[in-house]
């Protein structure tokens, strides 16, 4: 590993199987609203290819794909956004400046293919940014769905030439709305309860983990129903708060009065309480896999769904309805999957507790492209091992990349 690489935060297997000649650079970003933002690239020298790595919330700068793509003779970015570490007020149209500058980026020092990589949340991320892109400016997204202006018609969005689908869950409103726990009465208290909807009540199906949990299809339908509705009720609730705070901002602004001055200007931020409730996570029976009991936050539904750490736990009205929301945000692969015309890879793995097969169904069937792979490899959802000794699925799914990069793009390196 060069001295360049030495003083990144690498996790360690991703620095220990870095090529011995990689180079890597910081490369500060300003998007076309005057935000800030940074990318690390990886290059050994003379790529024509980079594959961009990013999810909307996280930085995956040691993402372990990156020495795969290096192996492949393509440059990786991974790039943080200007939300990244909190998604309070995260809202994906705005994120999607970020990309955009990136883009213009690697564009501008000599890239000639530009491959995006979207794992787990960054797939809805990406997705959008390619169905967006490949929009007229004036046919893009004007507002979010809180209402705020995206510019996205003034922003340069140069086009993706491949994509790449790991581990991709439908979007984070959708994974939300399939884990949001629908037996909350009281949004204001998060230990209100309605038994009928309780997915931890006996009476419904429920057994203490490490035993797989059995719900009827009766329950299963009235608990997903309820789910939609929990999700809509919470919407209202963003809409209202967004509406009254433009009502006293215009009023202040007519008539001076300092409550109306200070009502506009207040952020409200709004919690949800009990967001993961899915019930595939407890009855292995639902959509069979190879995956273990459990979510994405462990095998305890007390400490994970009543906990203070979880999906969308707190945020603005304008992210819940943009990033959380199963029926409002535009980031789902259902809405902008159906706009990918590039090659595309979409790899899974087979102990997935965030992505299940009517899930990954939805997806491949969402995507028109013509050069479309599927592939599926035996792991988690972060490709670790399910059984001790195996080989992980997050190295076989590397293998797999590197030998369709290499088939499909100039990723050789000019000597």
């Amino acid at each position: 590993m060069s001295e360049a690489t030495a003083g990144f935060r690498n996790a360690g297997w991703t620095s220990e199987n870095l090529p011995g000649d990689v180079r890597a650079r910081v490369a500060p970003l300003r998007a076309s609203d005057g935000a800030a933002t940074n990318g690390f690239l990886y290059a050994r020298g003379g790529e024509k290819t980079v594959v961009c790595i990013m999810h909307p919330r996280e930085f995956l700068a040691s993402h372990y794909l990156v020495p795969h793509i290096l192996e492949a003779g393509c440059a990786a970015w991974t790039q943080a956004s200007r939300m990244v570490g909190n998604d309070l007020r995260l809202e994906h149209e705005i994120v999607l400046l970020d990309v955009a500058a990136a883009m213009v980026f690697l564009r501008s020092i000599g890239f000639e293919k530009i491959v995006l990589l979207g794992n787990s949340g960054g797939a809805g991320l990406y997705t959008f940014y390619n169905q967006q892109s490949l929009l007229a400016p004036d046919q893009r997204i004007a507002r979010t769905p809180g209402g705020r202006p995206t510019g996205l018609a003034k922003a340069d969005m140069p086009a993706a030439d491949g994509i790449i689908l790991v581990s991709p869950h439908p979007g984070q409103g959708k994974l939300l709305q399939g884990c949001i726990d629908p037996s909350v009465t009281d949004e204001k208290d998060p230990l209100s309860c309605d038994p009928a909807l309780d997915f931890m009540n006996p009476a419904n199906g429920f057994a203490e983990p490490p035993t797989s949990s059995s719900y009827t299809p009766a329950f299963v339908a009235r608990y997903r129903a309820a789910q939609r509705a929990r999700v809509e009720r919470i919407d209202a609730t963003a809409r209202d708060l967004i509406a009254a705070r433009m009502a006293a901002r215009a009023r202040g602004k007519e008539n001076g009065a300092r409550a109306d001055r200070a009502r506009g200007a207040l952020q409200d931020i709004i919690t949800i309480w009990r967001t993961d409730a899915d019930l595939r996570c407890w009855d292995l029976s639902l959509e069979p896999s190879a995956r273990k009991i459990g979510s994405l936050w462990g095998s305890d539904p007390y400490a994970s769904n009543y906990g203070s750490v979880g999906f969308a736990r707190l945020c603005t009205p304008e992210s819940w309805l943009s990033t959380w929301s199963g029926l409002s945000s535009n980031a789902s692969l259902e809405r902008a999957a159906p706009a990918i015309q590039q090659p595309t890879l979409i790899a899974t793995y087979t102990g997935d507790v965030a992505v299940y097969a009517s899930d990954l169904a939805a997806i491949v069937a969402a995507v028109p492209a013509a050069d479309k792979t599927v592939e599926a490899f035996a792991g988690d959802h972060h490709g670790q091992a399910m059984i001790k000794g195996e080989t992980a699925g997050r190295d076989l799914a590397g293998k797999y990349i590197i030998a369709w990069l290499r088939e499909r793009f100039p990723v050789m390196r000019a000597h």
